[in-house]
C-alpha cells in the first residue's frame, strides 16, 4: 500500500466518517502484507472496530477506500462546477447522493451558488425515498435527491 498513515486516516475519516480512523490507519497498514483478500480485510476491521448498528464494522471502510480509488468527491465537484456552465436559465439540475459526504457537498454547492445569484433552491430539503420505496428497493434508504435551478 503506498498511503501514509495520515493519508489513509484522512480517506477514512473524509470519506468513509470512521469511527477511530487514526487507530484503524495504522493497523490497518501494519497488517496490509498479510491482508491479501477482502474477506481478510473485512476479518481485520471486526477486530479493531467495534460494531453499531446493523451496518458491518468494515462497510464504512470499504466505501471510503472505493471513494479515494476513484476521486469520487473530485469527480462529484467538476460535475458541479461544469453544470454551472452548461445549464441554460431555467434548466435545473438534480443530484442523487449516496452517502452524507456526497451530500453535504452537494448543499454546500447549491447554497454558494444560490448566494451567488447563479441558482434558486427548488429542495430546501433533500426528498428522501418514502418507506413503501425503501422496502421495494433496500438500496433507496441513503438516496438523497437535491434540486436547483439556473437563473
Amino acid at each position: 500500500m503506498g498511503a501514509s498513515p495520515e493519508e489513509l486516516e484522512s480517506c477514512l475519516k473524509a470519506a468513509g466518517e470512521v469511527r477511530f480512523a487514526r487507530k484503524l490507519a495504522r493497523r490497518l497498514l501494519e497488517a496490509a502484507p498479510d491482508l491479501t483478500t477482502t474477506d481478510q480485510l473485512a476479518a481485520a476491521v471486526c477486530r479493531w472496530v467495534p460494531r453499531r448498528g446493523k451496518n458491518h464494522p468494515a462497510t464504512r471502510v470499504f466505501l471510503a477506500l472505493r471513494m479515494a480509488v476513484n476521486q469520487e468527491l473530485e469527480s462529484l465537484t467538476e460535475f458541479l462546477r461544469r453544470a454551472v456552465g452548461v445549464l441554460k436559465p431555467g434548466g435545473r439540475l438534480a443530484v442523487i447522493s449516496f452517502h452524507s459526504g456526497e451530500d453535504r457537498l452537494v448543499k454546500w454547492f447549491g447554497r454558494g451558488e444560490a448566494a451567488a445569484g447563479r441558482f434558486r433552491i427548488i429542495t430546501k430539503k433533500p426528498l428522501e425515498a418514502s418507506e413503501e420505496e425503501q422496502r421495494l428497493n433496500p438500496r433507496s434508504r441513503s438516496a438523497k435527491l437535491r434540486v436547483f435551478e439556473k437563473i
